[in-house]
């Protein structure tokens, strides 16, 4: 598929960016490749290619469930600004 500097710029305005004239030859030719790229890969028959997550076919490395801080909320608490019931009090961002 061929851009013209009239579809870039149709397509900039769209978008809402600005763009020099001078440079929408330059955005129309690269715009062009990559749409040609698109239509080239989408010709590739891959009904019998399984699809991948991931290219490297691996198991997640997970850590163990363990607790490895104390419980420090009084500490935390005794030097808030504001603390009402064990909850911390913040000014009201919504009206």
């Amino acid at each position: 598929m061929s851009l013209t500097s009239d579809d870039v710029a149709k397509i900039a305005h769209l978008a809402r960016l600005g763009i020099n004239t001078q440079d929408t030859e330059a955005y129309a030719k690269s715009l062009s490749g990559i749409l040609d790229l698109i239509a080239q890969m989408n010709t590739i028959n891959t009904d019998h290619i399984t699809p991948m997550a991931h290219p490297l076919d691996q198991i997640q490395r997970l850590r163990p469930d363990q607790v490895t801080e104390s419980n420090q909320r009084e500490h935390f608490q005794a030097i808030a600004p504001q603390v009402a019931e064990g909850l911390y009090l913040v000014p009201k961002v919504i009206e």
